[in-house]
């Protein structure tokens, strides 16, 4: 986890406002654990999410609890970034990866417990266009996975969804024109994939795109280039770059999620951007 030292505890009598995605599967569960630590839980619509984020930043909350996945958490994170408003999480979403990359718990009682009690620390946020992500952010083939599932999910549900579209993905891989730019640089590739995370990340199987223990505080870009199994590989960590594709909009997977961005994309980190709330260090509970 890249943060910086964790802050003093929040004061008795501090403000907490909980909020919840509806739409997270374990809604139930999360009203139950915020019950048992004392807390009320609010049950937010997923159109009404951002909408409510903003009132409750305005009204002055000390602190932001958000129990949803990492769409919802991005969301929360976007309207407290670089302020001294503190964000916790209780995780309610199918991977959870920005949770479980910053040490917090995903069991939703501990979580819950961590939510009131927690120790504070700066997280890393990455952007592009101004949109906040937490994790990564994706174009190409990873794209045409996330359209597929999306269509499925419904019916069929998550595993057997992704299953599905990943193999589609596979089958009906195409490669499209995009220049990168980064630190002085310009170089143009027929790519299929290009993906950014925030921090270092593994490039090797079988942990291929997690999160580094305690890697460089930099966006990791990877580019895959064309569309046989013995695909070109590039990989760069930068501070900030852009990519333009030949195209004036794209579609992009964001946090797992799509969103379309004019374009040229403009990627960048900021640094301790959110005031996050973790798990205290082992010893210290």
């Amino acid at each position: 986890m890249a943060a910086t030292q964790a802050a003093p505890p929040r004061p008795r009598g501090s403000k907490l406002k909980a909020l919840l995605n509806t739409a997270c599967g374990n809604a139930e569960a999360a009203r139950d654990a915020l019950a048992k630590a004392g807390l009320e839980l609010e049950a937010v619509q997923p159109g009404e999410m951002m909408k409510r984020l903003k009132q409750v930043v305005d009204q002055g909350t000390n602190r932001i609890l958000v129990a949803g996945g990492d769409g919802t958490i991005a969301a929360a994170a976007s309207h407290v970034a670089k302020t001294d408003i503190e964000l916790a999480v209780l995780p309610g979403g199918t991977l959870n990866h920005f949770a479980k990359d910053h040490g917090i718990p995903t069991d939703l009682g501990k979580a819950a417990i961590v939510a009131v009690n927690g120790p504070v620390v700066g997280a890393d946020l990455g952007y592009v266009n101004d949109c906040v992500f937490l994790n990564t952010t994706s174009l190409g083939a990873y794209v045409t996975f996330v359209r597929e599932r999306e269509s499925l999910e419904k019916h069929l549900g998550y595993s057997i969804a992704s299953a599905i579209a990943f193999a589609k993905m596979l089958a009906e891989i195409r490669t499209f024109s995009v220049t990168l730019e980064a630190e002085g640089g310009k170089k143009t590739y027929r790519a299929s994939l290009v993906f950014i995370g925030v921090g270092e990340r593994e490039l090797k199987v079988p942990t291929l795109g997690n999160r580094v223990k305690n890697g460089k505080r930099k966006l990791h870009v990877m580019i895959v280039q064309g569309r046989k199994p013995a695909r070109l590989f590039d990989s760069f960590l930068v501070d900030s770059c852009r990519i333009d594709l030949t195209r004036p909009t794209a579609t992009i997977g964001l946090d797992g999620e799509l969103k379309r961005l004019h374009t040229p994309l403009d990627y960048r980190i900021e640094r301790d951007a959110l005031r996050l709330v973790v798990a205290p260090p082992e010893g210290d509970e």
